[in-house]
């Protein structure tokens, strides 16, 4: 159970950087370019783990954009705090029989240096692969380790950049982009995906009755009741003020109202501490579906949002399914 429970905090921790499926960088692909340079090595990847599958965010050398874990070598980086080095495949006991090794693309040599995030776990590697044995120079694993954490630099700067600041929920333009991707996917999949609408109830007489101070710590507590409810794979985003939006991947209407309903009695449920009361805090729901014809996000956050507009019309602290 600790394994699992460890194991699941990892995926929290590598989803939060939300880079998976995302197109190519020019400050990714730079740092693969360094390595290449200082190893010389024919293949350079930053490799991410994720629940069953290795995915490049940068690659040379490589066509394929991801592979199975199971058969990954990074797989096996990722579960020790050093670099893993493999001068010769075919000698060493873990890999000698492996299928990459035995067969295409026939991997000799392996240097993988773990991506570790501030709060410690190992998300994937920046990894240097050869088609013949080879050793590694002290120097050149220095830089390897270099630019490893420039990795991690770089993919928490990436995560600054679409979070924001006072919620630690995506922007709005954030947002649209995860939006676009998550239609993009659902039409090429077929899965079903909905979109939940909500604004904080009376916000603007939080702030005129206890100041901004306090309406920032209910946003914050928002947001940590959005955190607390939802899977990794569901996307919220505060658009602005107090207006949020969640994207509920593999979730239809139904069950994004089912959501919803538990939002918002959580939020009712809770209380922020100010002085010596309290604030209570309510919101008002709606719920979009997208449907199978459309190709953005946009008509499925218009549905959501109406249906959240009629919930305030008709008392507010409610939820309500769009069209």
């Amino acid at each position: 159970m600790a394994r699992y429970d460890a194991e699941a905090a990892r995926l929290d921790a590598l989803h939060r950087y939300d880079v998976l499926d995302s197109g190519p960088e020019e400050s990714f692909d730079r740092i693969t370019r360094l390595a290449q340079l200082a190893v010389g090595t024919p293949t350079v990847l930053i490799s991410l783990i994720d629940r069953d599958r290795q995915w490049f965010k940068s690659r040379i050398g490589l066509d394929a954009a991801e592979g199975p874990r199971a058969t990954s070598f990074c797989s096996h980086a990722i579960e020790q705090d050093t670099a893993l080095i493999v001068a010769d495949a075919l000698a060493h006991p873990t890999f000698h029989d492996h299928p990459a090794v035995l067969g295409d693309p026939h991997v000799r040599f392996y240097a993988g240096v773990p991506l570790r995030t501030p709060d410690g776990f190992n998300i994937g590697t920046l990894c240097a692969v050869d088609y013949a044995p080879r050793e590694l120079a002290p120097q050149q694993l220095a830089v390897l380790h270099d630019l490893a954490r420039l990795v991690v630099d770089e993919l928490e700067l990436r995560r600054l950049a679409t979070t924001d600041s006072l919620t630690g929920l995506l922007t709005r333009r954030a947002f649209a982009a995860e939006a676009a991707r998550e239609v993009a996917r659902a039409s090429r999949t077929g899965r079903p995906l909905a979109c939940i609408a909500f604004d904080i109830d009376h916000f603007k007489s939080i702030n005129d009755r206890h100041g901004h101070a306090a309406g920032d710590r209910v946003l914050q507590a928002v947001a940590a009741v959005c955190r607390r409810h939802l899977r990794a794979v569901d996307v919220a985003g505060r658009l602005g003020g107090e207006e949020f939006a969640i994207l509920l991947p593999e979730a239809d209407r139904a069950a994004a109202g089912e959501v919803a309903e538990r939002l918002r009695a959580a939020l009712e449920a809770a209380e922020l501490a100010q002085g010596e009361g309290a604030i209570r805090v309510t919101a008002s729901f709606g719920v979009g579906a997208l449907r199978p014809d459309e190709r953005s996000a946009d008509p499925v956050l218009e549905r959501a949002d109406a249906a959240a507009y009629a919930a305030k019309r008709e008392g507010r602290n409610r939820v309500r399914l769009g069209d």
